[in-house]
């Protein structure tokens, strides 16, 4: 439906341009270097897709890497003019499908865009290019005494560029919040070429509607971030982490309500079922109790963490658990946390491809959907481990599959859809932190109505009169 609203030029020469990838190609290079334009065929292949299963990519016309911003407005101007849409990306870390090309399309790869512009320690703020490597920002402020507290399980890869587009989350969110709330200003190029600036540098400012707010999470179809303002905070002390198990995931969701009621303010607060706990021992032998049905990560990164540590450890024993352990130190600490970190990658080697669910249901239905999504599992007779960030009630439920069986993959699906429609129905939301892309659109509109959906259609079409900015997303 996208692509049939930009054949809008009706002129010979723009047919020919569309038909033909030649002009485009000699329009691209004629503004950037010969080697930020790549069109060979398998170069061209390994840009069409981010890490989404399910997800159908087209074949790049071109894959373009920018240095500049004034690069990224001439390849913006060019796919205007000849009605060429473009797919920005970022490091492929994605988990929906949206950063997957479209045929015919410029891929415009942003990774060689990664340089941090400042540090304010006294501002508390950082200014980057959108290539900046979410790990590489946390040590750089680090070195100033500062935090940049968003940090997927993808940190050391995915880049904050992605982590805009997607509005993304992390392990500790449950304190600290996702990155939209860190994200204080932002330039863009909108897809005719403009250079748009947003929001402040400030620490307060309400001047004119949130644009700012408005391009975090939106996939790349309202315009190119090219420099964001992030808001930063003075580096905490390092967490201690306190490990419960389980004899059922209700009890270990029990133990959850009762820690967050009590006002307990933990930095993770992390949940395995017995699933994912196998299959990250299988993985990298670390150790992690396999007689547990779920497994708790709780921590704390106050002036006295022993004392929240304890305090939430009588909680869970209340719950129920059958054995609490606190860490010693920050050294065992991170060890649990690289366990939470493994989680999707050891269920990847379970079936061999999974499909990872991101469901967000208020704190006091986790349970709830913990039981479903087992329910689930056994009527399709799947493997479906799940982790999730329970302090938020955002949960990861991980269909493992054979690819290669059709009925095993068709189930797949069905229980992915299934594991959605129980979201909604528990008055959450379909996607927590990856993002709709291609994977949830059809979801999108079941869960926003027709209302939702033609507002944030004419939120797009006011700002990509065309169409040509990451076609065919979100709806």
């Amino acid at each position: 439906m996208i692509m049939s609203r930009i054949e809008a030029p009706r002129d010979d020469d723009a047919a020919d341009d569309r038909a033909d990838t030649g002009p485009l190609v000699g329009r691209l290079r004629a503004g950037l270097p010969h080697d930020a334009v790549l069109t060979d065929p398998d170069v061209l292949a390994s840009y069409a897709h981010d890490m989404a299963g399910f997800c159908p990519a087209g074949s790049p016309a071109a894959v373009v890497l920018p240095r500049t911003v004034e690069q990224v407005q001439h390849v913006m101007r060019t796919a205007t003019a000849l009605r060429v849409p473009v797919v920005p990306q970022g490091a492929r870390t994605g988990l929906s499908g949206a950063a997957n090309a479209t045929d015919g399309c410029v891929v415009l790869s942003l990774v060689r865009m990664d340089r941090i512009l400042e540090i304010s320690p006294v501002d508390r703020i950082a200014v980057v290019e959108p290539g900046v490597v979410n790990a590489a920002l946390s040590r750089a402020v680090g070195e100033h005494g500062l935090h940049y507290p968003p940090d997927p399980s993808s940190w050391e890869s995915c880049t904050i560029g992605g982590n805009i587009g997607t509005a993304s989350g992390g392990l500790c969110c449950v304190k600290y919040g996702v990155t939209a709330e860190y994200v204080l200003g932002l330039d863009v190029v909108l897809a005719d070429g403009r250079l748009m600036s947003t929001g402040r540098r400030t620490a307060k400012g309400v001047a004119g509607y949130d644009m700012t707010r408005l391009f975090v999470g939106s996939e790349g179809t309202l315009g190119v971030v090219v420099r964001a303002v992030l808001a930063l905070r003075p580096a905490p002390p390092r967490q201690l982490v306190l490990a419960a198990e389980f004899a059922s995931a209700a009890a270990a969701c029990d133990a959850v309500c009762r820690i967050m009621e009590g006002g307990h303010v933990p930095s993770l607060l992390e949940l395995m079922d017995r699933t994912t706990v196998k299959a990250v021992n299988d993985l990298a032998r670390m150790g992690l109790p396999e007689t547990t049905e779920a497994l708790l990560l709780a921590a704390f990164d106050t002036a006295d963490p022993a004392a929240d540590l304890a305090a939430v450890g009588a909680l869970c024993e209340a719950a129920g658990a059958t054995a609490v352990v606190p860490a010693d130190d920050p050294a065992e600490s991170e060890l649990l946390l690289q366990a939470r970190r493994l989680a999707l990658p050891a269920l990847e080697a379970v079936r061999g491809a999974t499909m990872i669910d991101d469901v967000c249901v208020p704190r006091s239905r986790l349970g709830e959907m913990l039981s479903g999504v087992e329910r689930i599992a056994a009527r399709h007779g799947l493997t479906i481990g799940l982790c999730a960030h329970a302090g938020d009630g955002n949960t990861h439920p991980t269909v493992c599959f054979d690819a290669s069986d059709p009925g095993e993959s068709g189930r797949a699906r069905e229980s992915f859809d299934e594991i959605m429609a129980l979201g909604l129905e528990l008055g959450g939301t379909i996607t927590g932190e990856h993002g709709v892309g291609v994977l949830k659109k059809e979801w999108l509109a079941r869960e926003i109505g027709p209302v939702g959906l033609e507002m944030q259609r004419a939120v797009k079409r006011a700002l990509d009169p065309l169409g040509i900015l990451n076609p065919g997303k979100l709806f």
